[in-house]
Parts: C-alpha cells; sequence; structure tokens
C-alpha cells in the first residue's frame, strides 16, 4: 500500500462551520491574538482564556465532519494514510480517520498550565462536560489549561510529522495558507519524486510541481480521491 500523508488546515474546517482566524471577519477581529492564544495572555488573564475555548468547544459540538474529512477516512480502503493536521478540533476522528497527528494540540483536551505536555495530566473532556472553570485543577495542583500550542511554544510533535513527510509517497495539503510555520515547511521533507496535491479555493502560493485544486475541502477531495484511485491504488 502506498503512503498518503496529509497536511490540513483551517480551510477544511471552515468548510463544516467553523470560525477561522485569519480570514476577514475571523476570530482574530474579535479577540487580538495576544490575549487569547499565547502564553502571556493566559498569565494576564486566564479568565478571558478559559472562556474564549469553552466557547470554542461548545461551537465544536455543534457542527459535523464534511466530505473533505470523510473522503480522507476512505481513502484508508485503498492506502495507508496519515493526517498531520495543523486544526485543533476532532472533526478528523469523529469522521473516522486512525492515524491523525495534532500540531497544535487537541481542543477537547486540557493539561497541566505548569507542564503542558507531560501526558500524565493531559485529560479529554468529554461532550456533556465542556466547560472548564477558574480553580479547576491538574493533578499536578495547577489550574487546568487548554491543551493547545500557543503562538511562541514550541511544538513537540513536529519532529514526528516530518518522519511521516520523508517516507510519503503521495503528499496532499488542504485548506492551507502556507504561512505557519513549522507546519508550512513540512513540504520540503516530502521526497523528491512524491506527487504533491494542494486543494484549496484561494490562490495559495506553493512550489511549480504541486498540482493545485482550486476548490473547497469536500469538492477538491471528491475529485482527487477518484484520481488517487484510479492512478496509485
Amino acid at each position: 500500500m502506498k503512503k498518503i500523508v496529509v497536511l490540513t488546515g483551517a480551510g477544511i474546517s471552515a468548510e463544516s462551520g467553523i470560525s477561522t482566524f485569519r480570514d476577514a471577519g475571523g476570530l482574530w477581529e474579535q479577540y487580538p491574538v495576544e490575549d487569547v492564544a499565547t502564553p502571556e495572555g493566559w498569565y494576564k488573564n486566564p479568565e478571558l482564556v478559559t472562556r474564549f475555548y469553552n466557547e470554542r468547544r461548545k461551537q465544536l459540538l455543534s457542527v459535523k465532519p464534511n466530505y473533505g474529512h470523510i473522503a480522507l477516512k476512505e481513502l484508508e480502503d485503498f492506502f495507508e494514510v496519515v493526517v498531520i493536521t495543523q486544526n485543533v478540533d476532532n472533526l478528523h476522528e469523529r469522521a473516522g480517520s486512525k492515524h491523525i497527528v495534532h500540531l497544535h494540540g487537541e481542543l477537547m483536551k486540557v493539561c497541566s498550565s505548569k507542564d503542558p505536555n507531560n501526558q500524565q495530566y493531559i485529560q479529554t473532556l468529554s461532550p456533556d462536560n465542556v466547560e472548564v472553570k477558574i480553580g479547576d485543577k491538574a493533578k499536578d495542583g495547577s489550574q487546568l489549561r487548554p491543551f493547545i500550542v500557543w503562538f511562541g511554544e514550541a511544538v513537540p510533535k513536529i519532529e514526528e510529522a516530518v518522519k511521516y513527510c520523508e517516507h510519503a509517497d503521495i503528499f496532499i495539503i488542504i485548506g492551507t495558507s502556507m504561512n505557519v510555520y513549522p507546519a508550512a515547511g513540512l513540504i520540503h521533507y516530502v521526497p523528491r519524486n512524491a506527487p504533491v496535491f494542494l486543494i484549496d479555493p484561494n490562490q495559495v502560493s506553493v512550489p511549480a510541481y504541486v498540482t493545485v485544486i482550486q476548490k473547497g475541502a469536500s469538492e477538491g477531495m471528491k475529485q482527487l480521491k477518484t484520481l488517487l484511485i484510479e492512478q496509485f491504488a
């Protein structure tokens, strides 16, 4: 079985109705990034940050995976598929994808504010209990914080992602501007002989060897899935 490695960004989830940060009318216009997505914002106002992520979780419960997510699961019948996502939602999980690497953390998880990446202190919230309150503690006694990689923090899973990219037979990029590093740099680790496809309704600046499908995630994946099965399965 050929190995497909997929890099997904906010665009695939936007189609399900999740607000993006970067687009016009996106979350950054309502909440400055430094207030809700940096360690400094957390130390300055943990109540605001906690409330912001509680709202994001409630929004996540109200949306469903779209065909862009589902098609990636369907490709598992024909290929080994690893999804590397910049998204913190759980829509890939809910679509049934088996192998997902979350570069920027997971919205439905909380962790220690003292030692965020310590597995002992990471908890998964249940859909009927998504609200975290100030005073809720991790097992090390520190306030629970979102299990999110904020701006200015290291991306612990990037090395794992690089290893998958280095062994990709096919590389697919869906719904990302390719402006957010280190994720945007993953394309440079893909073997030169591996075909690379990008699905995005917007114009994205990519190298000439990338095949661009200028469509949304669902329409683009419908087209690409057929092509991949015909040519590579």
